[in-house]
């Protein structure tokens, strides 16, 4: 039997960021991965603002190439590559290019094989423990741990491994949440899209334009062609006929319109469907990615970004579990914050031009349209690690339309000084930290790090944090208010302006940090119960 904290079942894009998020917070654990490499099949292509501002914090800033400011994904319809384009296709409403962008990233279009080696590589040297060609032949948990058993592919032999949790980054069609018995909701199954990937350099000088994915439509064949942008292509088809090579080479002439020199390098095949797990977590077992949430493609991002968000989430709060700083029942969030914001992308995508045909009338009914940077970058926590939400807000919003309310991603501001080039977003991570423009609130966090014997970062607003920006607007207070952000940048209690004098000061502030982490008076390791 080997041990270990926490057990990633699945090295695929979302179990690498698990990895990645819990060796930056310093959580011992073993990724368990079938396949001996990333899928010579690249999958996701376009990752979002938000998924870039945690690949920052993790060192990976000048690594992975971010796309120019500005730049958004283009679609038109074309008879084919070479020949007539007909319309670009509408773009999600209400997500214009912003004037002043709200992220200090701009997102990145890397293929999926290209990005999961460079996470791997992060993670191991962050101190994770990755191992490829080991596959899960079975699984259970008790009161105090999970136990898989292991065949290591490679030389056939069997091990037990025993962590006190588990996160299952598995797959759509994930066995772990299949054995526990967890339901999925949503529109369901859509349709089985089969692929071919190729390598065509001399296509890509139809990519000057600034269009990367066109919708072929001739009277007897229909596919979508999209670029890699690296001299290899992917042609998508809908109607799940099976085809041999000759006719792969016949559809690629046709949608390419003109005669060019290609190789076919993989061919591919994916089931499209809406599904959302009705709960995340049972017992000390996580869902993770498209184990808890199956999203077709969207120009938003919604599939694979919203996995690394997951994890991005779940991993502070390990770490703080397992150091002994939170109580267990600090996970409970997890599954009452992510499983929200995972049905609402749900209702998104298939509120939106490319799937709208899919929505049936109950959702239509209850769906607001939000455009994709109020998706990304201004979705509502909710949950009993935050304090003081306001019922009445929306479940998203632009940034600009937030103002330090609890719940909400702190905003994205520059600081000039000793912090140039810093974003706030870089300065609100791996720890709780408060900021105020009074000494006071600074002076009572720091007393309540003493006593609850966790690390507060104490900021005071013009002499330690300076901005041309108003930071006092920006975060809704006052000189006199405080606003308190957990270590995943999601602000967690505000106190927006009024005056509160001496030891007070000091109960408010513990008050509210021993809701968030779930703690009580006799300490914070609770008794976690099995469901």
């Amino acid at each position: 039997m080997q041990h270990t904290q926490v057990i990633i079942l699945g090295g695929s894009l979302v179990g690498l960021s698990a990895s990645l998020f819990l060796a930056y917070h310093g959580v011992p654990h073993v990724l368990v991965e079938k396949h001996p490499s990333s899928s010579p099949h690249p999958r996701a292509m376009g990752f979002t603002e938000r998924s870039l501002e945690y690949f920052r914090l993790m060192g990976l800033g000048e690594i992975i190439p971010q796309a120019p400011v500005g730049t958004r994904v283009r679609r038109v319809k074309a008879q084919s590559l070479a020949g007539d384009w007909f319309a670009e296709s509408q773009w999600t409403p209400g997500s214009e290019t912003d004037a002043d962008p709200a992220s200090p990233c701009h997102g990145a279009a890397i293929a999926q094989d290209k990005l999961e080696p460079i996470l791997r590589e992060r993670a191991r040297v962050l101190g994770a423990d990755i191992r490829t060609g080991n596959q899960m032949t079975a699984f259970c948990q008790d009161s105090h741990g999970v136990t898989l058993q292991i065949r290591n592919l490679a030389d056939g032999t069997d091990y037990a491994l025993r962590g006190q949790y588990l996160i299952a980054a598995d797959g759509a069609s994930s066995l772990v949440r299949e054995q526990l018995g967890i339901q999925r909701d949503g529109v369901g199954y859509l349709k089985t899209v089969r692929s071919v990937l190729f390598q065509c350099p001399e296509a890509d000088v139809y990519l000057q334009h600034g269009v990367h994915q066109f919708e072929i439509e001739q009277n007897d064949f229909h596919a979508f062609l999209t670029t890699y942008q690296d001299g290899r292509w992917v042609l998508m088809f809908t109607d799940n006929e099976e085809r041999n090579d000759e006719q792969l080479q016949q559809a690629i002439r046709r949608a390419l319109g003109a005669n060019m020199t290609f190789k076919i390098l993989s061919r591919g095949q994916w089931e499209m469907a809406g599904r959302i797990a009705t709960q995340y977590r049972k017992g000390r077992v996580f869902l993770a990615g498209d184990a808890a949430h199956q999203l077709p493609p969207t120009r938003g991002g919604f599939g694979a970004n919203t996995g690394i968000d997951d994890v991005y989430n779940l991993a502070w709060k390990l770490a703080y579990v397992l150091a002994g700083k939170a109580g267990s029942d600090l996970l409970i969030s997890y599954d009452a914050e992510r499983q929200p914001i995972g049905l609402l992308r749900h209702q998104q995508t298939f509120a939106r031009p490319d799937y709208a045909r899919w929505l049936n009338d109950e959702l239509h009914s209850t769906t607001v349209l939000f455009g994709d940077t109020a998706m990304e970058l201004g979705q509502l926590h909710r949950s009993t690690a935050v304090v003081g939400i306001n019922p009445d807000l929306p479940e998203a919003a632009h940034p600009n339309d937030w103002a330090g309310q609890p719940g909400v991603r702190a905003p994205h501001i520059w600081l000039t000084g000793k912090h140039d080039e810093k974003s706030t977003i870089d300065v609100f991570c791996r720890d709780f930290t408060l900021i105020s423009a009074d000494a006071n609130w600074l002076a009572a966090a720091g007393e309540v790090a003493v006593r609850l014997n966790l690390p507060i970062r104490c900021l005071h607003i013009g002499v330690d944090l300076t901005a041309r920006t108003d930071l006092l607007s920006a975060f809704g207070m006052t000189s006199q208010g405080a606003v308190l952000i957990r270590p995943d940048g999601i602000i967690c209690w505000r106190n927006k302006a009024h005056p509160i004098e001496g030891l007070a000061m000091v109960e408010v502030i513990e008050q509210a940090l021993l809701q968030i982490l779930a703690r009580n008076e006799n300490g914070c390791r609770s008794p976690y119960q099995i469901e």
